[in-house]
């Protein structure tokens, strides 16, 4: 049965090739040092369309008239999974994955001259490594030396991710399956981050316990490396060090969020280390959830992707005025980017097999509509650095506050609900925990 969601994605990529082919390898081991690798991880569109981890491998769809879907993988070796585990072979994963064919992958450069012959194009993922760029143009290559023979080279060579891409951002119901369980893991991890949050300890303790909690439910790794800043920490979006005490009187912004059976959640939160929100510190997360609850208000299908971050950009807008921050009318204020101060990112990004997911956000000039079963994230922010413009008051207070939100027929599913956000749920989370 799981064999057959990914045999329809391949029938459905043949289809729009016409007489072409596309050719897809899984990304490459990483070495770590000399002698050991990075956990390995698939390339996510070889495993949207094929459902095989391992690496060493290449996926060959054909299309036109004969439409066929082939596997190059690794041979079994009993000597190597010994030392690192099994492997299917060409045999047993043309079964189990419901491939035409599967051959060695030592027969790759042999068999793609045959393979690519009298093709009018071939798809693949061009610019990603010129290891592979360089591979694709020696067998190309090849055929321009022997059309002598009567052999004729392709004519064309286009980015496969023109079409998968696609494919890719309109999510189906196994796929949305896997998004709800990433996201229920990782609504957790954030639980158990505020319920072991207090003055004193570090910020990779906290950390320590997402981890843990992702690891206990099951999720391979997480989607990306964990935000934990406390203090003026979170006023560094990308912060990663992870290595300062928290600090009664500040607040602890964590994002974090695992990947389950390939899939990525995105959550991010922010509250007290002491867990009481108060005075500046309260003032400017009662302004970014106010945004976030109306950007998520903004996600309906027929609507612009660029409606949850208008929605965001008011409210933010309007409260740096009320705070004192900012000094004019709302409108003007948008017009001439004067919020970037304390606000410098988008409001959403797609997301799916990547944190970041694949897809276009624009069709030409105009924002992509959005459709019922995509997924994106939203997560205003306001970030506060200690500034000559600024009272001290709100120095050095960064929030952001970002759940993971599918589009439905008849508006939004917030798949990351269960992380407590609203100020009572959090203080009457953390005080029972004291």
């Amino acid at each position: 049965m799981v064999a057959q969601i990914y045999l329809k994605r391949r029938e459905w990529l043949a289809r729009n090739l016409g007489q072409g082919i596309a050719v897809l390898p899984t990304a490459p081991e990483r070495p770590r040092n000399r002698d050991s690798y990075f956990p390995y991880r698939f390339d996510s569109t070889f495993y949207y369309l094929t459902g095989f981890e391992e690496p060493e491998a290449v996926l060959v769809i054909v299309g036109g008239n004969e439409p066929q879907s082939i596997l190059f993988c690794r041979e079994k070796d009993l000597d190597r999974e010994t030392w690192d585990g099994l492997r299917y072979g060409p045999d047993a994963a043309q079964m189990e994955f419901g491939f035409d064919a599967a051959w060695p992958i030592d027969l790759l450069d042999q068999k793609m001259a045959e393979l690519i012959c009298q093709v009018n194009s071939i798809y693949t993922p061009l610019g990603e490594s010129p290891e592979w760029d360089s591979r694709m143009m020696g067998w190309i290559n090849t055929l321009r030396n022997r059309s002598r023979s009567g052999l004729q080279a392709p004519s064309m060579l286009c980015d496969l991710r023109q079409l998968t891409d696609e494919m890719r951002l309109v999510k189906d119901e196994s796929e949305i399956m896997l998004m709800r369980k990433a996201a229920d893991i990782s609504s957790c991890a954030h639980r158990r981050a505020m319920s072991n949050t207090w003055p004193g300890r570090m910020e990779f303790e906290v950390g320590a316990e997402i981890i843990y909690e992702f690891a206990r439910q099951g999720a391979q790794s997480p989607a990306y490396t964990s935000i934990v800043a406390g203090g003026k920490n979170a006023c560094i979006l990308h912060y990663i060090e992870n290595d300062a005490r928290l600090r009664a009187g500040d607040l602890l912004l964590i994002d974090a969020g695992c990947e389950y059976a390939g899939y990525a959640a995105d959550i991010t939160r922010s509250f007290p280390v002491n867990g009481r929100f108060e005075g500046a510190g309260r003032a400017v997360y009662e302004v970014v959830l106010e945004a976030q609850i109306a950007a998520i208000e903004a996600v309906k299908p027929g609507a612009s992707f660029n409606a949850p971050h208008e929605a965001a950009l008011k409210i933010l807008t309007r409260g740096l005025v009320d705070l004192g921050l900012l000094k004019g009318e709302v409108d003007t204020l948008i017009e001439a980017g004067e919020y970037r101060k304390f606000y410098m990112h988008r409001t959403s990004h797609w997301l799916g097999l990547d944190v970041h997911d694949v897809g276009e956000y624009k069709k030409g000039d105009e924002w992509r509509t959005l459709l019922p079963n995509m997924v994106l994230t939203i997560e205003p922010g306001l970030y506060i650095r200690e500034s000559e413009d600024s009272p001290s008051e709100f120095w050095n207070i960064g929030v952001r506050i970002e759940d993971d939100v599918m589009v439905t027929p008849g508006g939004y599913d917030v798949l990351t609900a269960e992380a407590p956000k609203s100020i009572a749920e959090i203080e009457a989370l953390m005080a029972s925990h004291d």
